[in-house]
């Protein structure tokens, strides 16, 4: 069985981090989002993967190399321009050949392992395997219906969802798919979409299985996803310190303090990690914080956030919450001081903040 991760989107709902770099190389947790796409596939046995790219293709190949780094090896497909799911499945025919695979979207986390359900696909062998999960908010995914245990109707972000199941971003398919998205036409949106190809399959009497996943998935596509993706993961951290501490520092819970990493005079509540040579000093990193390496942060508070490498926050007179702050941006204290922080920042941004 064959791996497809698509990573080819422009991740246009993050930026203006993503205008300098590709959105499923955001790190959660400090590690790029597409990296735990990778992991899924090889610990479920599937070692020959197929990553699409687009614009960003450097940057993924200089990240993802060839995936030896996994035991893994991986081929590159370029795709021209984001042209739907269904349109990545087409261009990738060569490389999958006949052999089932699955497919995963590059900016997508699940809970667990998929094993299970790669297993019971091979078991069953339908023309495709589906999961879903239940959303309070359909109309922004694809969501199916289903009558009897079976799925009778796909449709891509639906105006008036007739059910509140959406398809995660992991699907499996046999070789059956590639008749269907040669058949169909481009959407309103003039992209070959992946529901529409399952549909199809559905109507030539072709078999789908749903399975309801019971863990949590997250489209990391928004900074409030990205920010809960990183919530969950680092919940399942355990504690870890290996960088330098002083006995005037308190590290309370769940933390990781990588090699090289400074902490002088600070607090840092867990769950939270803390990268290789990052310095910490007279500052306190609160719950669900990530931050990356060679990141300072000096007299400054900081807690549900994501801070990129190099960035360096210093006398910021209110605590900063909820933010995801690009690589070498720096954020410092001026004289007049406003009364709270929210930051959405690229990479190399300046903030200079009054007090």
């Amino acid at each position: 069985m064959k791996g497809l991760i698509l990573s080819g989107g422009k991740g246009t709902r993050l930026r203006p981090l993503t205008y300098t770099r590709a959105k499923q190389l955001v790190p959660v947790a400090n590690k790029p989002v597409l990296f735990y796409g990778i992991e899924a596939l090889v610990e479920a046995g599937i070692r020959d993967i197929g990553i699409v790219v687009g614009d960003t293709s450097a940057e993924i190949q200089a990240a993802v190399g060839d995936g030896s780094a996994w035991n893994a090896r991986v081929t590159y497909i370029a795709q021209d321009a984001p042209r739907g799911l269904a349109h990545a499945v087409l261009i990738s025919e060569s490389f999958l050949g006949r052999e089932p695979f699955v497919m995963y979207l590059g900016d997508n986390l699940l809970a667990g392992s998929i094993a299970p359900f790669v297993n019971d696909f091979l078991t069953k062998t339908p023309a495709a395997q589906i999961l879903l999960t239940r959303v309070p908010d359909p109309e922004r995914f694809g969501v199916a219906e289903l009558k009897n245990e079976a799925v009778v109707k796909l449709i891509e972000k639906p105006r008036d969802p007739k059910s509140d199941l959406a398809l995660v971003g992991v699907y499996l398919f046999g070789p059956e798919i590639f008749e269907s998205v040669k058949r169909i036409t481009p959407s309103f949106r003039n992209e070959l979409e992946i529901t529409d190809a399952i549909q199809d399959l559905i109507d030539h009497g072709l078999t789908v299985n749903p399975h309801i996943v019971a863990g949590w998935w997250k489209d990391t596509g928004k900074l409030e996803d990205l920010l809960e993706a990183n919530r969950l993961i680092l919940e399942t951290f355990t504690e870890r310190i290996e960088g330098d501490v002083d006995e005037k520092s308190s590290i309370e819970g769940k933390v990781v303090i990588e090699p090289g990493a400074i902490v002088r005079n600070s607090v840092v509540r867990g769950p939270a990690v803390i990268g290789k040579k990052a310095r910490i000093e007279q500052a306190y990193v609160g719950p669900f914080t990530a931050i990356m390496n060679d990141v300072q942060i000096q007299g400054s508070e900081i807690e549900h956030s994501i801070v990129l490498e190099g960035a360096v926050i210093t006398d910021v007179a209110n605590r900063i919450v909820d933010s995801l702050i690009g690589k070498n941006v720096r954020i410092y204290r001026q004289p007049i001081k406003p009364s709270a922080y929210r930051f959405m920042l690229g990479d190399n941004s300046e903030v200079g903040i009054r007090w």
